[in-house]
């Protein structure tokens, strides 16, 4: 699709060193925001090198919600099957998932990188305490919910992109929900009571379904679980389109990069 220069102009597109324009398909990984939970199937005072398969046993609403996951883990193995699970549940408020949309083409620095995020997330884990159990995450955005917060654009312009990328991006009157499922999550002691995990699971968004692993810093502080990190990927891998502009000498980048730091609290 292409754009006038009259509407570049009106988007507020500046030179940026080659940062672009349109969002894109985040979401996708928004979605992996939640996928950094599933970290925490690991042994925490043992610290060994382990590998988690996941095991989805319930589907359900968080308290509250209108939507929602509740993910189950697999029934522990060995002696800590005795113990009661305990259940962390993403903290909204205080979990950020943001998706960088790279600016591209040989006009590229005419216009601005965009930082898109979800408003609305859900996801919970529960794991048994103190031992190596299987553990598993499913996390849910809506990606009506994904808009633009890059301060650099005025609310008029936000407008128009925030509609672009639910009439050309996302389209999520066909896809409503960008979700992800944990299959294994690998995890090494750290530094500071910090773990290194890599999360496997299935994306999917826009309707397609990819197998993406996704690197985190895990720590669990008092109550809460906090996952920390940040994955990169291909919008075309999920045929998620962009929007061009100056007959296609403007467009936004096929790469993204998604960050996240993901809060769980324990019920």
């Amino acid at each position: 699709m292409e754009i006038s220069e009259a509407k570049l102009e009106t988007l507020g597109s500046i030179d940026e060193g080659g940062r672009n324009m349109h969002f894109l398909k985040p979401f996708s990984i928004f979605v992996c925001a939640g996928v950094i939970v599933g970290a925490i199937g690991f042994e925490l005072t043992h610290g060994t090198h382990l590998a988690v398969s996941a095991s989805w046993q319930a589907l359900a609403r968080l308290p509250g919600g209108s939507w929602g996951l509740t993910v189950v883990s697999a029934v522990p193995m060995g002696p800590a099957s005795s113990l009661a699970a305990t259940r962390y549940v993403i903290d909204v408020k205080r979990s950020d998932i943001m998706v960088r949309a790279f600016s591209g083409g040989i006009a590229r620095f005419k216009g601005h990188d965009h930082f898109v995020r979800p408003s609305e997330f859900s996801g919970d884990v529960e794991l048994s305490p103190g031992a190596i159990t299987p553990a598993s995450l499913r996390m849910t955005i809506r990606a009506a919910s994904v808009e633009e917060t890059r301060p650099i654009f005025t609310p008029p312009q936000k407008q128009i992109i925030n509609k672009e990328l639910r009439e050309i991006v996302l389209l999520p009157d066909q896809f409503p929900d960008i979700t992800f499922k944990s299959t294994d999550v690998t995890v090494t002691p750290a530094s500071g009571g910090h773990f290194d995990a890599k999360i496997s699971g299935d994306l999917t968004l826009h309707g397609v379904t990819r197998h993406i692993v996704i690197p985190a810093d895990v720590a669990i502080e008092g109550n809460s679980l906090r996952a920390k990190g940040e994955v990169e990927f291909e919008r075309s891998d999920f045929n998620v389109k962009a929007t061009t502009a100056m007959h296609g000498m403007i467009r936004v980048h096929d790469h993204l990069k998604l960050t996240f730091d993901i809060v769980a609290n324990q019920l």
